[in-house]
């Protein structure tokens, strides 16, 4: 299918009654489970059909919150806080925390910095999405940007150290994709073939609909409070993970200021876009790559993403241009005349 290679996004979720029910004609009842809660600073949602669906979801749902207790970096007890508070300390951290820095650190490698899990200090002196968010001094940007580097966090065997005080890990662009990968494994471990999680914008699901239908997934319209779908994509076994700057924002003297931080200049990342979809079948990558690319703009996004096996990448511009990676015009389908599909330079036929 694919040749190549954040709580308001929950437009990609609503459309329920056409993602999240099976087909009214299905003359085969299966038993169905659901449960929502907040947790790591969004909403979840899940479904699951089949014959152990109850457990499936229950055990899912603690399952995130474990992860959460994790990684959290405002939970006292969490590796993520102790090693944020404790600098130039080795911290020994749980096996799943150790396995989502390495990726992160990873990622941040292979990007040269547009995704960075050390953009905490940053994170917290922007303050987007808490009442205290205003656009900072530039002195302390620029301290804040001093203090944000993947080089300054050391990974070793069941040990994590930041090697620099002042240093911040904020694991937010990353973590819940490695929350979708964990339920897929329990889900599949209960034989359940039919699922589907929403953690915030990140949407996993797993096989197709009981009707055998594939499931449809919303890409919300990215003009703040529209709260509309602007595109459907059909999906099987995918996992669609959306960064825009509509998820959580202000505005100050006239401008628009988005949570995405941009750890090389501090700002949030000006480059023309409202939002990027990755469209793959892992949802931990899918995870850091939204924010990434987002990060890095159209044309160097568009470039990266064609270079990596199995992902696509759906690009939405402040002139509603839609823009494509290689195969999505076979599960992509747009369905508001405002929005324009691009054909050409940075859409490969």
């Amino acid at each position: 299918m694919l040749n190549k290679k954040t709580i308001i996004t929950l437009t990609i979720l609503l459309i329920f009654p056409l993602i999240l029910t099976a087909c009214s004609n299905d003359t085969v009842e299966v038993k169905t489970a659901e449960d929502n809660a907040f947790l790591m600073d969004t909403l979840v949602q899940m479904r699951a059909h089949g014959e152990n669906a109850d457990a499936a979801v229950e055990e899912s749902m603690k399952r995130i919150e474990e992860i959460e207790n994790l990684m959290s970096k405002t939970i006292e007890t969490s590796d993520i806080y102790q090693l944020n508070n404790n600098p130039n300390q080795k911290i020994e951290v749980s096996k799943q925390s150790l396995e989502v820095l390495k990726k992160a650190k990873n990622y941040a490698e292979i990007t040269e910095g547009d995704f960075d899990p050390t953009i905490g200090a940053l994170v917290e002196l922007w303050g987007i999405g808490t009442k205290n968010a205003s656009v900072p001094p530039e002195n302390k940007i620029k301290a804040a940007l001093a203090n944000t580097g993947y080089q300054y966090l050391n990974l070793d065997d069941n040990y994590a150290k930041i090697i620099k005080a002042g240093v911040k890990l904020d694991l937010g662009g990353i973590a819940k994709g490695y929350a979708a990968e964990e339920v897929k494994k329990i889900v599949e471990k209960n034989g359940v073939e039919h699922a589907f999680v929403n953690l915030g914008g990140n949407v996993l699901v797993i096989g197709d609909k009981v009707d055998g239908s594939s499931w449809k997934i919303g890409i919300q319209d990215p003009r703040a409070g529209r709260g509309d779908v602007m595109a459907i994509i059909d999906a099987v076994d995918l996992t669609i993970v959306t960064s825009g700057n509509y998820e959580r924002y202000f505005e100050e003297n006239g401008k628009l200021y988005h949570h995405i931080i941009d750890p090389k200049t501090g700002y949030p990342a000006e480059n023309n876009l409202l939002s990027v979809s990755i469209i793959s079948h892992n949802s931990f990558d899918a995870d850091a790559l939204s924010t990434a690319v987002y990060v890095m703009g159209l044309e160097k996004g568009m470039e990266f993403i064609e270079n990596i096996d199995d992902v696509g990448v759906m690009f939405i511009t402040k002139e509603l241009d839609v823009y494509l990676s290689s195969g999505l015009e076979e599960i992509v389908n747009i369905n508001d005349p405002d929005f324009n599909l691009i054909e050409g330079e940075y859409s490969v036929n």
